[in-house]
Order: structure tokens, then C-alpha cells, then sequence
């Protein structure tokens, strides 16, 4: 899975004054790059750093495509899957960013994009799309609707990282930046930049005990098309969204289905999701900041 985000840390932190010495991790999860600087006494970011390996491949373990005995595999090959509640906790994310987007969040795109991948006929997959046929009971496994697949890319990222984020602060960090896929900072100020695929750095941003997630479907190439997919067949209005918000489960999920929404509906989507600023950038490189 290669990374449709570029949204890329600055050389330098600015802001609030540092809360003890930083100390950084990079490594990989969910098929992305991932980086997380802690702001505290040694000892206890360099415990903390030391397992955060476990901690992802645990998260991974859970949303990744390509680990065949991963919960989301598991379920994609049965159809149905007795799902924790921790993978519950993200369906039930899906389900509210489905609401949020009038259907244009839908994880059950999946067989649409392995069709254009293979150079297959999209028609048959396209007709299995529909987030309204997966069935989350509260008791009991969660069910696909008949040859259905799903795909978390578009959130799993998001909400791994507002996981790692909720993790850190409820030991005590009060700093610190948080970045697989997606950024989430403790304190602040963290200056970060926005890059689009083709025009290159097109904004800058401080980002302060929020979250801010960054979609563009040119990252990718699928089938002659934007690997990010609508499951009605709309071609995507921006060549860059980035969503400030809360926490970054949620922005990850609407700023990939914000590609596809014009002006008026992006505004809506702010209001009704209560999202700090949305940013997007259009083919012909023009900027605007809602």
C-alpha cells in the first residue's frame, strides 16, 4: 500500500516551550511511514518509545490487508467475523463518517479498487458497494453483505494514530506529535507543511492539540484513475483536502471523502462534523481555506 497522504513535518517545532528533552521513533505501520516525537524526562520517553513497536503490530493485527490472519483479512475471506470490540469501535467510526458524507465514506469499496487494479471490468464490482448491507450487531459477528469486501485505508491510519495519541496522554505526556498517516499533537505548537503531488508545498499550518488529515487521490494512479474511489462513480473536484479536527480517526475518513464534494457541501461538512478548518487545492493549483 503506498501512501496517498502528503502531509509532511517541518524541520522545526515552534510555539509552547519544550516540556523536557524530545525523543523520536520512525519506523512503519499500516503500510505507511511513521514518526513520533515525545517531549518528557528520558526515562520514561525511552520506555515509552521502546514499545511502541508492539503497540502497532498490535493495531496492524487488527485493520491490515495484507496480514492474511488479521481481523479485517479474516473477515473479508469468511464474510463473517467475530470481531472484537476494538475493531466494533472503528466500524462504529465508519458508520458515523458514512452518515456525515451521504454514503461517499464507504469502506465496502474494496472489490472495486482489486478490479481496477487487475484491469477487470469495474461494473460487477461497483454493484456489490453498500457500507448499509454490513451488519454490527451488538452481539455477534459482524457480517458482510453477499461478495462484499472492506478496506480500512482510508480510517485505519487516522485511528491509529488518535490511538497512540489517547495512549500517550493518558500517561501523563502533555507534548508530543503523533504521526502514522496522519498527524495528532499533544500541546503544540508543531509546525507542519501541506504538499500536493504535483504542485509541490501549498500551505502551513501550526498545529496545537489537534489533528489535521490530508487526502490526494493523484498520489496514486488506479485503472487511469485516482486511487480514491466513490462508490457512485464521481471523478474527485480537488487535487488536495486536508481536514483539521479533533481527533484524527475522523479527519482521515472525511478528508478522503471530502475529494469528491464541492464548496457548499464542504461547508455543511464542517458544520455538521464541527471540523476546524478543511483546506483544498484544485487541479489547476488555486487554494481555498474554509
Amino acid at each position: 500500500m503506498k501512501r496517498r497522504r502528503f502531509l509532511t513535518l517541518a524541520a522545526a517545532f515552534a510555539g509552547a516551550p519544550l516540556t523536557g528533552q524530545a525523543a523520536s521513533w520512525t519506523g512503519r505501520a499500516l503500510g505507511a511511514d511513521a514518526a513520533i516525537t515525545l517531549f518528557g524526562p528520558a526515562e520514561r520517553t525511552e520506555r515509552l518509545l521502546a514499545a511502541l513497536p508492539g503497540m502497532l503490530s498490535g493495531i496492524e493485527g487488527q485493520f491490515s490487508l495484507y496480514d492474511p490472519d488479521s481481523t479485517l483479512a479474516r473477515l473479508n475471506r469468511a464474510g463473517q467475523w467475530p470481531c472484537g470490540p476494538y475493531f466494533r469501535t472503528l466500524l462504529e467510526a465508519c458508520d458515523k463518517a458514512w452518515r456525515l458524507t451521504d454514503g461517499l465514506f464507504d469502506p465496502t469499496v474494496q472489490p472495486l479498487w482489486q478490479a481496477l487494479a487487475r484491469g477487470k471490468d469495474p461494473a460487477p464490482a461497483r454493484r456489490l458497494i453498500g457500507w448499509e448491507q454490513v451488519q454490527v450487531p451488538a452481539v455477534g459477528p459482524v457480517t458482510l453483505g453477499p461478495g462484499q469486501q472492506m478496506t480500512l485505508n482510508g480510517i485505519a491510519q487516522g485511528f491509529a494514530t488518535e490511538t497512540i495519541a489517547a495512549a500517550l496522554q493518558k500517561r501523563g505526556f502533555e507534548k508530543a506529535l503523533i504521526h502514522i498517516g496522519e498527524h495528532q499533537a499533544l500541546g503544540g505548537a508543531f509546525d507542519l507543511r501541506m504538499e500536493d503531488p504535483e504542485f509541490g508545498m501549498f500551505s502551513a499550518l501550526e498545529l496545537s492539540n489537534r489533528a489535521v488529515a490530508t487526502s490526494s487521490p493523484g498520489a496514486l494512479r488506479l485503472g487511469g484513475t485516482g486511487h480514491i474511489l466513490s462508490p457512485d462513480g464521481r471523478a474527485p473536484l480537488w487535487s488536495t483536502v486536508s481536514i483539521e479536527a479533533d481527533g484524527a480517526t475522523m479527519a482521515d475518513a472525511l478528508s478522503t471523502a471530502a475529494v469528491f464534494m464541492d464548496l457548499p457541501r464542504l461547508r455543511r461538512l464542517k458544520q455538521e462534523a464541527r471540523l476546524h478548518r478543511i483546506t483544498v487545492l484544485d487541479d489547476q493549483g488555486n487554494l481555498r481555506s474554509l
